[in-house]
């Protein structure tokens, strides 16, 4: 899952959002060093990824990516279900999402000095374009993954890869309409499951 999903499957509160968040950003054992509400968010992340990884759907998804990109599907899916998640939110939250996202903007500036240094790079940026609302739009999901692309050591294999998003919509949003209410059903025991 990508950050909007994350954010969209953890508890309604700050320390929630931001471990959710920091689950990209924070490798290795976890102590305590964040607190405990936001250690408990990155362990949920991070069991959030594992079950993706491994679920029937999202592979499914994976296969739809050309063989010549498919080394980078979980990438690209990810994304994909991002945008899904942005164009149908209202579907999917009571809150609109420009409201969430400025309120999510707003949490990673006032904890601008915990973050991991990468994210105080990108929270910046991420506040000004708007990333997380933007992924409602195609073209948005287009430049994220040319920018996430431009991180690898030889050939941009993510550059133009919504093209797959194009190419398979139908079958991509198919394929996430019957994920989402797996994993948000997931994310609600495993938190359960961490708290208790």
């Amino acid at each position: 899952m990508n950050y909007l999903a994350h954010l969209y499957l953890s508890e309604p509160t700050e320390d929630a959002w931001l471990g959710s968040l920091l689950g990209d950003f924070v490798k290795g054992q976890l102590d305590e060093r964040y607190g405990q509400d936001i250690t408990r968010a990155i362990a949920l992340h991070r069991k959030i990824d594992s079950y993706t990884d491994a679920h029937p759907v999202v592979l499914q998804s994976k296969s739809r990516i050309s063989a010549g990109r498919r080394r980078y599907a979980g990438i690209m899916v990810d994304m994909f279900y991002d945008h899904f998640l942005a164009k149908y939110w209202r579907e999917f939250h009571d809150e609109p999402l420009e409201s969430f996202t400025a309120r999510i903007y707003a949490m990673l500036g006032r904890q601008h000095a915990i973050l991991p240094e990468r994210l105080q790079r990108m929270a910046p940026n991420m506040a000004q374009r708007d990333w997380l609302g933007s992924y409602a739009q195609v073209g948005s999901i287009h430049a994220a993954l040319d920018r996430m692309g431009l991180r690898f050591k030889r050939e941009n294999r993510l550059l133009n890869s919504a093209d797959e998003l194009v190419e398979h919509y139908a079958g991509l949003e198919s394929d996430f309409r019957e994920f989402i209410p797996q994993v948000r059903e997931f994310a609600k025991r495993r938190h359960l499951a961490i708290v208790g």
